[in-house]
């Protein structure tokens, strides 16, 4: 079963969900983070490709739990990641 959700289209042609997965709160208690991968991985399979995170989600825990739950995916997943306001200049995107 996969989701059928809305998509936009982007100037490469490729399609993104409207709709995706959040990571506010993931990574925080390394005793569910199996759990945490698991809902991402079956978040995936269901059809949502988004997943939306941030450097400040966990002070960068979300991030690494996001890139466990992607490994071998990669390709097929839509990335939305957020930068601190501080870090919001071209060299600090690069370096957060």
């Amino acid at each position: 079963m996969t989701l059928a959700a809305a998509a936009i289209e982007l100037p490469s042609g490729q399609t993104m969900p409207v709709l995706g997965q959040g990571t506010w709160y993931l990574g925080e208690r390394p005793g569910r983070r199996q759990d945490e991968i698991a809902a991402l991985r079956a978040g995936l399979d269901l059809g949502m490709t988004m997943i939306d995170t941030a450097e400040m989600y966990g002070d960068g825990a979300s991030e690494e739990l996001v890139g466990e739950a992607i490994i071998g995916r990669r390709a097929g997943v839509f990335l939305v990641n957020k930068v601190l306001p501080s870090n919001a200049s071209r060299r600090g995107t690069v370096q957060a």
